[in-house]
């Protein structure tokens, strides 16, 4: 099944075994002696000559390529697919010969980007529930309750005021309303804050830091770009990603000031929420039930960016994301 390719030290193929015949298209007879650009797409050449030249000064024995990249190939049609690669080199008396062992991975990658359009689709779907019972509690519930309690309050006007137990009865029921309505409120927010639909990213990410302010009394510091606008679903992502890493600062760091920076750089909208808390090492192990930082890195991939986790004991934490937008996007 796996393609095996050897080339010497000028990397010009010496060994093309028949898995390598049927995935490139070439036969073993047309590609001998050739160099190894023959079968990388154009774009890749310059740098896998240099990538093969630093492995071959370390002297490692082997080890995968592209690390967690995928790696494109370029069949004789000129059509490229993905694969999967490892490398390793050998000291022979003819010189070094390095020896390419990879796999056609089209179904898989085919596989993981219908996944992650899948995902996608259901986070928008999860998000368009959220801010219409968001927006029903709002409108419906808490309005329902305000009207309630002004009828109750109008009870309470016109009942006795020689009936003690009657006014002590209102005066509990006009509390327990309060409680539901500020109760109401504040889980449609919770779901959903109205403010990210109505005025947009900066204003809801300004609610949500002072919300945190609010519930903690830990200051917290944005800086942001009032002028910043972003289309859906970039604006419900990053303000996730803000929320998220807030929550997860109010439950485990422990912090005294928090900063949240929010800075179109080119194509690229570099996000940090950084904080002076315990800190922790990242490479422990996932605490079991905790998936804060995963739900991160979940809500960078599906836009198609990246998230970095910077820690250690004593020294805080920075959350930092790189999310593509515009023409990146």
């Amino acid at each position: 099944m796996d393609g095996i390719i050897s080339v010497d030290d000028a990397q010009r193929i010496v060994m093309y075994n028949r898995a390598a015949e049927r995935m490139f298209g070439w036969t073993a007879a047309e590609v001998l002696d050739q160099p190894l650009d023959l079968l990388i797409p154009q774009r890749f050449r310059g740098g896998h000559s240099q990538q093969v030249r630093r492995f071959g000064a370390t002297g490692t024995t082997s080890r995968r390529m592209g690390d967690t990249t995928v790696l494109y190939a370029l069949r004789k049609d000129g059509s490229e697919f993905p694969i999967d690669a490892s490398i390793s080199q050998l000291h022979t008396p003819d010189g070094k010969l390095y020896t390419v062992i990879l796999r056609d991975v089209t179904e898989r990658v085919k596989a993981r980007e219908e996944l992650a359009a899948f995902a996608a689709e259901s986070a928008g779907v999860r998000e368009q529930e959220k801010s219409r019972i968001a927006r029903e509690l709002h409108d419906e519930l808490a309005q329902s309750l305000t009207a309630l309690k002004m009828d109750t309050i109008w009870m309470r006007d016109h009942l006795p005021a020689a009936d003690a137990s009657a006014q002590d009865k209102i005066a509990k029921m006009l509390a327990m309303l309060d409680g539901a309505v500020a109760s109401t409120r504040r889980i449609a927010a919770d779901l959903r804050p109205l403010v990210l639909d109505d005025l947009g990213l900066v204003p809801a990410i300004e609610w949500v830091v002072q919300n945190f302010t609010q519930r903690t009394g830990v200051p917290c510091e944005l800086l942001v770009d009032e002028a910043l606008e972003l289309d859906e679903p970039y604006a419900t992502g990053v303000f996730r990603i803000v929320q998220e890493s807030l929550t997860n600062v109010a439950k485990h760091a422990q912090a005294t000031e928090v900063v949240v920076e929010l800075h179109p750089r080119g194509e690229i909208l570099l996000l940090r929420v950084q904080d002076n808390g315990v800190g922790f090492r990242t490479s422990d192990p996932r605490k079991p039930q905790s998936l804060g930082l995963v739900g991160l890195r979940e809500r960078a991939h599906l836009l198609r960016g990246e998230v970095r986790i910077d820690s250690s004991p004593g020294t805080g934490t920075r959350v930092e994301a790189r999310i593509p937008i515009g023409r990146a996007a």
